[in-house]
């Protein structure tokens, strides 16, 4: 059975509605409406099977979920090298912020100083959502004790009007914010973001249960 026989085989049209809303900027004919531990799962069934390679061979997919469940299987591949390569094969084809978002690939995670040429080469890309996945490794990865200035300084130069974009830098700070608040608030004190992403970051981070609330006073006074 097809990777696209299996996501009929669990489709859920109520659910196709509601992600048609979630991801307005493609065209609702290419979803299907599946759930994501149905395509987490059919990710998992395929990276186990002889049909993986072919699958990631048939760019671009037709649907929706068939860039879902790729990403899905590419995470799975735990050669650090072989994934990379499967992911920047990928990327160009990424066409909404949910495919962007969904996957982390679990090899980046023990290869840091490899990853980190690919991550700057991904965020100074002129593909949307190549520059968000680039900016969203960069916050999964490199924060906390990873953390470095030029990493947030990398972020707070990536310009762009695209929506999707900008919320992934205000992202960025938001959870940066979170996890490395000191270093990361004279960003926000010395305004260097573009005033919409300077405020969504700011809302973003004030949301945030991770946040202290004598932290969320104090950014407050910078909207």
């Amino acid at each position: 059975m097809s990777v696209y026989e299996r996501l009929l085989a669990v489709k859920d049209p109520e659910y196709r509605e509601f992600q048609a809303k979630l991801v307005p900027n493609i065209d609702p004919a290419t979803i299907i409406g599946v759930r994501t531990p149905d395509m987490r799962n059919i990710a998992k069934e395929v990276a186990k099977s002889k049909e993986r390679d072919a699958f990631l061979q048939e760019l671009p997919h037709k649907y929706y979920e068939e860039n879902l469940v790729h990403f899905f299987v590419i995470a799975q591949i735990k050669d650090f090298d072989e994934c990379v390569k499967a992911v920047e094969e990928f990327l160009p084809y990424v066409d909404c912020w949910p495919v962007s978002d969904q996957a982390s690939p679990k090899s980046f995670k023990k290869n840091h100083n490899n990853l980190l040429p690919y991550i700057k080469k991904w965020i100074a890309s002129d593909h949307v959502y190549t520059a968000r996945f680039g900016i969203r490794m960069l916050m999964n990865e490199f924060l906390g004790n990873e953390f470095k200035d030029e990493y947030a300084q990398m972020v707070a130069e990536k310009k762009g009007e695209d929506y999707y974009l900008k919320m992934m830098v205000a992202w960025y700070f938001a959870t940066a914010l979170a996890k490395n608040y000191d270093e990361t608030v004279k960003y926000i004190e010395e305004r260097r973001l573009d005033e919409w992403v300077h405020k969504k970051a700011i809302q973003k981070a004030v949301e945030s249960f991770r946040v202290t609330d004598e932290h969320k006073e104090y950014l407050k006074s910078f909207r």
